[in-house]
């Protein structure tokens, strides 16, 4: 792929309002929105396509938080982020949380999906509202632990076109530890949310 910051022609740097990126993606789209080139030739809708598909690609990277990280990081150091070897201790709390939480949804999923009595399946419902608050209120930590990582995003993002070469270095290397730990959050979240959707039912 290449260089989506170049691409929508915005900084390379850690932390890009959504707003801004936004609008930089529709500006530049504007011309090859398929919608747009309905009237012209069929060498020219391909060509408006691919240069829609390849701003569109460059948006969503680095809309994505964890994915803008990684092509920063790739850009700037030449390789790829390496996986986290080491995972702060309430991370790891918070993982067998996790863990333990969907293991006990799942069994209860079981007792559910087993049942044949109506009046049974009500009580269950009911049970499973109470399965739902407690997903939620994990999930709710799942999000606050993102949340400090994007802020600790934001604040490495300050003065970062003027920090020396040897300072970004560093200040990546902790970015790629970042976008490595917002992979946990992402998958957590995913986990979680399956449950609640399949107790919702």
């Amino acid at each position: 792929m290449k260089d989506p910051f170049v691409l929508l022609g915005v900084s390379r740097r850690p932390w890009i309002d959504s707003e801004t990126l936004k609008q930089k993606f529709l500006s530049l789209s504007a011309d090859c929105h398929p919608d747009r080139v309905h009237q012209a030739t069929e060498s020219q809708k391909r060509a408006a396509q691919d240069r829609f598909t390849e701003l569109n690609t460059a948006y969503q990277s680095l809309l994505d938080d964890r994915e803008r990280l990684l092509h920063l990081a790739e850009l700037e150091l030449g390789r790829r982020a390496a996986k986290v070897q080491n995972i702060p201790a309430e991370l790891m709390t918070l993982f067998l949380e996790v863990g333990k939480l969907c293991r006990e949804a799942d069994a209860f999923l079981a007792e559910k999906a087993a049942q044949t009595s109506p009046l049974l399946k009500v009580q269950l419902f009911e049970r499973a509202q109470i399965w739902i608050e407690q997903l939620r209120a994990l999930q709710q930590q799942v999000m606050q632990s993102r949340d400090l990582l994007l802020t600790e995003i934001k604040k490495m993002d300050v003065g970062w076109e003027m920090a020396s070469a040897a300072e970004k270095g560093l200040r990546l290397r902790r970015l790629q530890e970042i976008a490595g730990l917002m992979n946990y959050s992402k998958k957590w979240n995913a986990q979680i949310q399956e449950r609640i959707v399949q107790l919702s039912f």
